[in-house]
């Protein structure tokens, strides 16, 4: 999957399990995406101060550091609109997400959060010409 510039959209993975981050890299990386990704929020923010080309955000609620995941969604929707947002959680709520932000619980389908991630990102992913 390529988008316009010719490369794969980035996806930045925020999850401060170590295990769980390593198999979603995977998994995201392996259906196409580029992959970056950071153990808490504050990391988060200075990856996506330093680059311009991320599409997708994809963040667990629970983490520690300045801020959770709720609100490094809602600092990511205030600073850099464009990105399309996934929040993941093992808790049933999806407790005042941003606008536009997709909400799935732990343990999630893959297939189904890769779909999801595809659909988010439709035009990212068009082929050139």
């Amino acid at each position: 999957m390529i988008n316009g510039k010719g490369s794969p959209p980035a996806v930045l993975i925020v999850e401060d399990d170590q295990l769980l981050r390593l198999l979603t890299v995977d998994i995201v990386e392996d259906a196409g995406f580029e992959v970056l990704q950071a153990v808490n929020a504050d990391e988060a923010v200075a990856i996506l101060e330093a680059r311009s080309d991320i599409a997708l955000l994809l963040t667990d609620i629970d983490m520690p550091g300045s801020m959770d995941g709720v609100k490094l969604a809602h600092a990511v929707r205030d600073r850099w609109p464009p990105i399309k947002i996934i929040v993941v959680s093992s808790r049933v709520t999806e407790r005042h997400l941003p606008t536009g932000s997709r909400f799935f619980r732990k343990p999630y389908h893959v297939a189904a959060m890769i779909s999801e991630m595809r659909s988010l990102l439709g035009r990212e992913l068009e082929l050139q010409p």
